[in-house]
């Protein structure tokens, strides 16, 4: 199928059109193999499991279009996401207006980009906490057991007023639930009622802590205690508690680890941030354009009615899937989009989407990345892996990709190498 010139409507995918999600990949960016078929085709057909078909939407403008367009539906696709979550998990994911928009309403005031500024220098202060102690641990160290995944989790307990300890728990549940068949689908039901509950818990000590005159200053309560005609019930809170630890927790950190490596292997970028730090939101905005981020691609989307994407006509029922990753290397709207260029400006990426999904910590998940970086180049001089590139252990059947662990060494404040 390819986007002619006028109308026409999408036929079905082909008998032996391939399966998607695809086979897993090594790399930072997207591969090869992806980058080739996202190229000859905006619309790429393919079968999902239970033998469903869908079109792969690749390019920018249709991506944006599906992402922004109440014309195609979140909620009409029945048959789950394309990872091991259940829907009910996901309060903001897998929902459309009205109710997406009322439950956005209730909770976006903590995610504005003031906000995220006024939090710059508490976030910036956990990244030198965790650094003290990575430095602390000896050489070669795993950066993503101590710095990567730790850091954007201790941001969210701030946020939510949940105590740093429970995190030892808590954070085997949450790689469970983001597998994406890795795991067996009882342990990962079972991850999902554990997680539930705990949260449940929280929000019931939190209800009592109001009855007492005693509230704490965090996100469940500031949600317990909006004005009734609006405010979320007790399982939406619930529900929005969790997939906050999930959705804000994991994504950071397996991305933040992506971004680390990715700027080892550019030859003299690390150095030359360094030397000039005002860089690194500009450095920033290119890794999240070039690093390959989802494992499952994209959340499924239903027309609701005929609607032309790409020149052509796709009729009401139709499943879609935007891909932003190759979105970001589209050649109409990046100038060699197949280059990391630090330096690329303008940049309108889609890593944190668009429109009424667009992320909705993408202003703090900014702030943590640039601050998360910033403090490893400042604090580790001469920062490299410990192993070779070869021997990475890759996140493989899970929602988010990256690496199980990043070993690396550095030079010590003091030495010299």
């Amino acid at each position: 199928m390819s986007a002619e010139t006028g109308h026409r409507t999408a036929g079905a995918p082909a008998a032996g059109c391939p399966h998607f999600p695809f086979a897993d990949r090594p790399g930072v960016s997207l591969h090869r193999d992806h980058l080739d078929l996202f190229r000859d085709e905006p619309l790429v057909p393919v079968r999902l499991a239970g033998a469903r078909e869908a079109l792969l939407v690749t390019r920018h403008a249709d991506v944006r279009t599906v992402l922004a367009d109440p014309r195609f539906s979140r909620e009409a696709w029945a048959n789950g996401t394309l990872f091991a979550r259940k829907s009910t998990s996901l309060a903001l994911v897998t929902s459309d207006a009205p109710t997406h928009t009322r439950r956005r309403g209730e909770v976006r005031f903590r995610f504005t980009h003031h906000r995220a500024e006024q939090d710059r220098p508490g976030i910036a202060g956990i990244a030198e906490e965790l650094l003290d102690r990575l430095e602390s641990v000896g050489q070669p160290a795993d950066l993503i057991a101590e710095f990567t995944t730790p850091f954007p989790y201790r941001v969210i307990c701030d946020l939510l007023g949940v105590p740093i300890a429970d995190l030892d728990r808590l954070l085997p549940r949450v790689t469970v639930m983001m597998s994406a068949g890795r795991f067996p689908a009882d342990e990962v039901e079972a991850a999902h009622k554990a997680m539930y509950a705990y949260f449940s818990e929280q929000v019931t000590r939190r209800r009592q802590a109001i009855g007492t005159g005693t509230p704490g200053d965090d996100l469940l309560t500031s949600l317990l205690t909006a004005p009734e005609e609006s405010r979320l019930s007790d399982e939406e809170i619930v529900v929005f508690g969790f997939g906050l630890m999930m959705a804000g927790g994991e994504t950071t950190a397996t991305h933040l680890a992506m971004c680390v490596l990715q700027v080892l292997r550019t030859p003299g970028l690390a150095d030359s941030l360094r030397r000039d730090p005002s860089t690194i939101p500009t450095v920033a905005e290119e890794l999240l354009r070039w690093v390959w981020f989802g494992g499952t691609g994209g959340q499924p989307h239903v027309t609701l009615e005929p609607v032309e994407l790409a020149g052509v006509v796709i009729e009401a029922g139709q499943v879609v899937i935007p891909l932003t990753d190759a979105a970001n290397r589209d050649e109409e709207v990046f100038t060699d989009p197949d280059e990391f260029r630090p330096d690329r400006v303008p940049n309108p990426h889609l890593g944190f989407g668009y429109g009424r999904h667009l992320c909705l910590g993408a202003a703090h998940a900014r702030v943590e990345l640039q601050e998360g970086l910033a403090a490893i180049l400042r604090r580790l001089d001469r920062l490299e892996l410990a192993v070779d590139e070869e021997e990475l252990d890759w996140r493989s059947r899970m929602f988010m990709r990256g690496v199980w662990k990043l070993p690396v060494r550095w030079r010590a404040a003091g030495s010299a190498r």
